[in-house]
């Protein structure tokens, strides 16, 4: 890439994250613990849905994230909008704080189908709506697939999940070569091993179709994507499944995996819309000031 477009990309990187920043439901500051997102007005577990937002929201970090990080931006953006919002922490491993998303995905399912049942009995909803991250926007369809999450859930969003696993800019496939790696990271970070292209885990989730009947599926993803690759992998097939390449609603979004999940206001502006249907308005670049 010739540098002046090295520089136009930082510098549109910096003006969108700039307004996200400044925008009025973007002022978290980084908080510790789920503690202190219910005082931000998410994981408030007394929240009861309104006529308008009937579903309670579920955000589901991704890998290496947490109920809280993930989501300083997002959470109080939906929370503004009227919506009860809860996130969990998932996958965790021994001894290793604040990193989640690293256990076998499997497992970190069915702690989201605890989650999701604790929510629902909460809110007195019948049902909730997914939002996730990465590996959040993955690790739901194995439980709306496997553990009866389909009848909990009207619809998720991913946001550049990796429904079909990633080869990191082709690196996975370097594996092979090197005796004994893929072995250690089966063993020590199998949520990572589960989500390389071709595993086990992931051949299994798809076999079939990559959907289930009565659930809306939004895939939201970033051509700048350096982690989930290549990133058309990330969009699904089925009835009821929109993609949407974050490009074609604003091409001056260079958001990359990080940025799309965590900070950028036109996404999140598209998972409004994904939400609440009937409400939407198009999404453009003036997305991040809405």
């Amino acid at each position: 890439m010739l540098p002046w477009k090295h520089a136009l990309r930082a510098l549109s990187v910096l003006l969108l994250t700039a307004a996200a920043t400044l925008a009025p439901t973007a002022s978290a500051q980084a908080v510790p613990t789920q503690a202190a997102a219910s005082s931000r007005g998410w994981n408030d577990f007394s929240c009861k849905p309104s006529t308008a937002h009937p579903r309670p929201v579920v955000l589901v970090h991704g890998t290496f994230g947490n109920s809280v990080d993930n989501w300083l931006v997002l959470a109080p953006y939906l929370v503004n909008r009227g919506y009860c919002v809860f996130s969990l922490d998932y996958g965790q491993l021994p001894n290793v704080p604040f990193f989640h998303g690293l256990g076998p995905i499997a497992a970190s399912a069915e702690q989201l189908d605890v989650f999701v049942d604790k929510v629902l009995a909460a809110t007195g909803a019948p049902e909730a709506d997914l939002v996730g991250h990465s590996q959040g926007g993955m690790m739901p369809r194995h439980y709306l697939k496997f553990l009866g999450g389909a009848e909990k859930v009207n619809a998720l969003v991913g946001i550049a999940p990796d429904n079909h696993g990633t080869t990191l800019l082709g690196l996975t496939r370097l594996l092979p070569y090197f005796p004994g790696v893929e072995d250690l990271i089966s063993a020590h970070t199998p949520g990572l091993a589960d989500q390389v292209a071709g595993s086990p885990f992931l051949t299994r989730l798809n076999e079939g179709g990559d959907t289930v009947p009565g659930v809306t599926y939004t895939v939201i993803a970033t051509k700048y994507d350096e982690v989930v690759t290549p990133y058309r992998s990330q969009f699904l097939s089925g009835d009821r499944v929109t993609n949407v390449l974050i490009q074609d609603k604003c091409a001056l979004d260079l958001s990359e995996h990080v940025a799309i999940g965590t900070v950028d206001r036109v996404t999140f502006h598209e998972v409004a819309n994904a939400l609440d249907p009937a409400r939407a308005t198009p999404t453009t670049c003036a997305s991040v000031i809405g």
